[in-house]
Order: C-alpha cells, then sequence, then structure tokens
C-alpha cells in the first residue's frame, strides 16, 4: 500500500515542525507548507535525514489562489491528500476596546479563514479516495478566552465549530474531522512572553509544567491514525488539566 499523504500548514518551526516530524516518523510522506519558504526546506530536510518523504510548498493561507494552487500542485505530485493538519497561526494580542481591526482581521483570516480555505481543497481529494483526517489546531484560549487575546480566542474557538460542522458533514464519507486544544506550549510564540505572565500560567497548569511541540505532535499522530477512526467532531485538550 502506498504511503498516505500528509499536508501540514504552518509546519516550518514550533508545533508544525514537530508534527510533520512525528508523522514522517509514522510512515507518512509529508507536504511541509508555509510561507517561510528556508524554514520549509530545512523541516524538509531533517525529514528526509530520517528517511521519510518530502515537499515543501510556500503556502499563503491568507490567499485563497495560494491555497489552490497549492493543494493542485501536492494533488499532480502525490495524486492525493490523506490528512490536512490545519495548523497556521498567529497572535496579535491587545485589549478589544483598543484592539486595532486589522490586527482582528488579520489573525481570523490566517487562524480561521485559512482553515477553512484548506479544507475545502483537502476535501476534495478525500472525498474521492473515501478516507480522510483533519485535524485542526485550537487553543484552551478557544474553550476559556484570554484577556488581551479576543481575536486570537475568537479564530481558535471559530475552529472548533468548524470542526465539529465539518465532523457532521463528512462522516459518511469515511472523513473525520477532530480538534486539538493546546495549553500553554513551550514555542517561540510563548518564550517572548513577559516572565511574570509565564509564572502566573504555570502556576495554573495541574502537571506542574508547559507542554512540549511533541506533546501536541503525538496526539495529531493518534488523530491520524487508523486507531482513532471512530472518533469524529472531537476536541483534544492537551493541556496538561489548565482547563478542564
Amino acid at each position: 500500500m502506498m504511503n498516505r499523504v500528509a499536508f501540514v500548514t504552518g509546519a516550518s518551526r514550533g508545533i508544525g515542525r514537530a508534527i510533520a516530524l512525528k508523522l514522517c516518523r509514522a510512515g507518512f510522506e509529508i507536504v511541509v507548507a508555509s510561507p517561510e519558504v528556508e524554514n520549509n526546506e530545512s523541516v524538509a530536510g531533517e525529514i528526509r535525514a530520517c528517511s521519510g518523504e518530502a515537499m515543501t510548498l510556500n503556502l499563503d493561507v491568507t490567499s485563497p489562489e495560494s491555497v489552490k494552487e497549492g493543494f493542485a500542485k501536492v494533488i499532480k505530485d502525490k495524486t492525493r491528500v490523506d490528512v490536512l493538519v490545519n495548523n497556521a497561526g498567529i497572535a496579535r494580542d491587545g485589549l478589544a476596546v483598543r484592539m486595532k481591526l486589522a490586527d482582528w482581521q488579520l489573525v481570523l483570516k490566517i487562524n480561521l479563514e485559512g482553515a477553512f480555505l484548506c479544507s475545502q481543497q483537502a476535501l476534495a481529494s478525500m472525498m474521492r479516495n473515501r478516507w480522510g483526517r483533519i485535524v485542526n489546531i485550537s487553543s484552551v484560549v478557544g474553550q476559556a478566552g484570554s484577556v488581551g487575546q479576543a481575536n486570537y480566542a475568537a479564530s481558535k474557538a471559530g475552529l472548533i465549530g468548524l470542526t465539529k460542522s465539518l465532523a457532521q458533514e463528512m462522516g459518511s464519507r469515511g472523513i473525520t474531522v477532530n480538534a486539538i486544544a493546546p495549553g500553554y506550549i513551550d514555542t517561540d510564540m510563548t518564550r517572548g512572553l513577559p516572565e511574570e505572565l509565564k509564572q502566573k500560567m504555570l502556576a495554573s497548569v495541574p502537571l506542574g509544567r508547559m507542554g512540549t511541540p511533541e506533546d501536541i505532535a503525538n496526539a495529531v499522530k493518534f488523530l491520524a491514525s487508523e486507531e482513532a477512526s471512530y472518533i469524529t467532531g472531537h476536541v483534544l485538550a492537551v493541556n496538561g488539566g489548565m482547563y478542564m
């Protein structure tokens, strides 16, 4: 049987990179998709070094044209997309009362609309093959809210709604759609936070540690596998107990 193809957005670093490497070790061919072309190549190099197959894609999820062209390239080269991981995301924090409209719009466009556009393109291939897995990377913030993150929280809560709707639409086609809601994870995004805030967040985690990108990648690997074939429309919290 040919290897399944996993398309990972935002795969150039952090959680996306960890997901790409984890799926590669599980036998998937990987499409490393992000606008960070040099980083894409470096992740693809790591995948090939562990004898996996990788294709890189300069992908801008805010552009319907870029998404359409990107998926067309992958289908031409690989003939299929079996797993889509919608991981691309940004934060532009600020109190709602003073938030610039541009910051609201950009976060929603990348985090939510980008996932919708990629899902639309991936589903065509999955429906043909009557098999597919979509895994949306949401956030604990989408479940619990967060001061100064109205845009980010709205986008991540929106991903949960998108997950549940697509799961209902696609169940009869053998396609599962699930979300993962990471808690406080050690990435570039969280390393830049003020020390005081980091300590406060850590104090709210019963397991007493930050999560790692690998913790999220392990959950993605499970949801992308045959073992998870009877799970759909689910939000898997990987947050150390931070929110229950």
